[in-house]
Parts: structure tokens; C-alpha cells; sequence
């Protein structure tokens, strides 16, 4: 499979990994092409970006074929609006952000509107991607669903708890009789990580998902595609790395551990990987190693 990465205005990083970045916010965007399915990480700030994603990773992938799996960073609007736009696609994200996307689509889109995004465009967008999260959100044994989730590190703030779900009508016709199993729960289109997953995509490319925050938020994931035939590894990483600008700490960061997160990272990718920061250029080893030692300076961890 050849993919004309620059024809389509992406960047090509390896012969299957590619990224974009998107207009307005600069949000990264990359997509790991294999021969049997196709990981795109992160969705874009709007359903509009959301949906030219979908379309150019159809053009880029050819033959018909889609993204099969969405891998979310953190759950910060930039990066997860565009997302309603894969809906039949599995989702994957750190555990505890689709609890947490599900419980607060408000705060999602109050958050959006004040970053510029239109009111209507984000109520739509953070109310879709809400009702993907629910079933996640309400499945007792899903390790995505803590008691409670928090937008904020600041144990002062108060906790927004997942809305119970409503019982159902007990009607005479169809009641479920007392002691009978209860109906299965639907198939939830998220995937929530722990701490690693691995996605097989087919003719021998593999992503690495891990949950390596906290850090830039109480929530963020990293994705890992090893290289091949001379190729180098490449590590998405969120925001837990910016080359655009200085890394924003807004109040769900967690600073204390963002360091040890960026030390996670480099042993992930090593020091000849390629790392994709959520905004802004390419960087190698030695500018992740600088950030992590601004951030500690920063915030004062030793």
C-alpha cells in the first residue's frame, strides 16, 4: 500500500503513518493506515473538521475503506468534537475520560464556546459525543467508570457524578419476570486504557495505546506505532507535548506528574523516535527532554 500523503496535504511520517494539522486551533490529527483497518488519533474541534477528517482519510486509505478505530488523547474540545463524525468506528481514550465526557457535555461545550467554536456547532458536537460515552459511563464493570470524575485537580471543585440512568417502565406486557437475567447491556463503542492496548491493523503495522498521564490533564493517552524496514518508531502524544507554543496548564492539569509523564514517554519512543506533539512540528527526543525539564522547573518537581 502506497499512500500519497503530500498529495493530500498531510505530512507523511513513515510508508503508513501520516498527520495534519488542523486549522484555528492547531490541533494534531494523525492516521495509521493498515492492510485490515486504520487508527486515526484524534477528531478536530468541530464537526465540520471532524467530518473533513473522515473524508480525507477515506481519499487517503482508497478502496472504499474507513477509520476503524479512534484513539482520543485527552478530553479537551480541540481534540474530541470532530469525533461524533466516526461514529461506527471503536473508540479508544485513557480511562476515565469517557466517564467523564459522558457526565459533563456541558462544561465541553461551554468550554468550546468560550474558544470560539459556535454555539450551535458545539452543543451538537459535545451532545453526540455525550451519548457515545453513556454506555461506558453507566457499564458497572467497565474500569472507565469511577464513582465519580473530576474537570479539575483541585480537590476544592466539586465532582460532576455520571446522571443515573432512568429505570425502565415496568409494564405488564414484556416486564421481566423476577429472578430472570437482565437483557444485556448494548456494545459500547468505547474502549477505555488502562494502561496499554495494542491494535493489530493489518500487514504487520500495530499501534501501542497507553495510558501515561496524568499530566496535561487528569487524562491522557500517548499511541505508539513502531517502525519497520529502517523507519522510525512515532509517538502521538497529546498535549502532554507542545512544540506551537508553551505547554498549557488549565485547571484539570495535574503539574506534579506531568514530568514523570514526559519521562514515560521518551522510554516509550527512545531516543531516535519521531514525536507528534498536539500542536505544532515534529520534535526528537532531546525537545521532549527540554520540556520536561522546563515543566519541572516550572512546578517544582524535583
Amino acid at each position: 500500500m502506497r499512500i500519497a500523503w503530500q498529495d493530500a496535504g498531510w505530512e507523511g511520517l513513515t510508508a503508513r503513518v501520516g498527520r495534519c494539522r488542523l486549522p484555528v486551533w492547531d490541533c494534531t490529527s494523525g492516521l495509521v493506515a493498515g492492510d485490515e483497518g486504520a487508527l486515526l488519533v484524534d477528531a478536530g474541534a468541530t464537526p465540520a473538521q471532524g467530518g473533513r477528517l473522515r473524508a480525507a482519510a477515506a481519499r487517503l486509505l482508497g478502496g472504499g475503506r474507513r477509520v476503524t478505530h479512534l484513539a482520543l488523547t485527552h478530553p479537551h474540545f480541540d481534540h474530541v468534537l470532530g469525533a461524533p463524525a466516526f461514529a461506527g468506528a471503536q473508540f479508544h481514550g485513557p480511562a476515565g475520560a469517557g466517564v467523564l465526557l459522558a457526565a459533563d457535555t456541558e462544561g465541553l461545550r461551554a468550554d468550546a464556546v468560550r474558544h470560539g467554536v459556535a454555539v450551535q456547532d458545539a452543543a451538537d458536537a459535545a451532545g453526540a459525543l455525550g451519548r457515545l460515552a453513556r454506555d461506558t459511563a453507566h457499564a458497572p464493570d467497565a474500569p472507565d467508570a469511577p464513582d465519580a470524575v473530576r474537570r479539575t485537580a483541585d480537590p476544592s471543585r466539586p465532582t460532576a457524578t455520571a446522571p443515573a440512568r432512568p429505570r425502565p417502565p415496568d409494564t405488564r406486557t414484556g416486564a421481566r419476570a423476577p429472578g430472570s437475567a437482565p437483557a444485556p447491556a448494548p456494545a459500547s463503542p468505547w474502549h477505555p486504557v488502562t494502561d496499554r492496548q495494542a491494535l493489530d491493523l493489518g500487514g504487520g503495522v500495530r499501534a501501542l495505546l497507553l495510558n501515561v498521564g496524568p499530566g496535561h490533564t487528569a487524562h491522557d493517552l500517548a499511541v505508539l506505532v513502531p517502525g519497520g524496514d529502517g523507519e522510525p518508531d512515532v509517538v502521538f502524544c497529546g498535549d502532554l507535548v507542545e512544540e506551537s507554543g508553551e505547554p498549557q496548564a488549565g485547571p484539570d492539569a495535574v503539574p506534579g506528574r506531568w514530568p514523570g509523564a514526559l519521562d514515560r514517554l521518551l522510554a516509550l519512543g527512545g531516543p531516535e523516535a519521531l514525536y507528534v506533539p498536539g500542536h505544532g512540528a515534529v520534535v526528537d527526543a532531546g525537545f521532549v527532554r527540554r520540556q520536561r525539564d522546563q515543566l519541572a522547573l516550572r512546578f517544582g518537581v524535583s
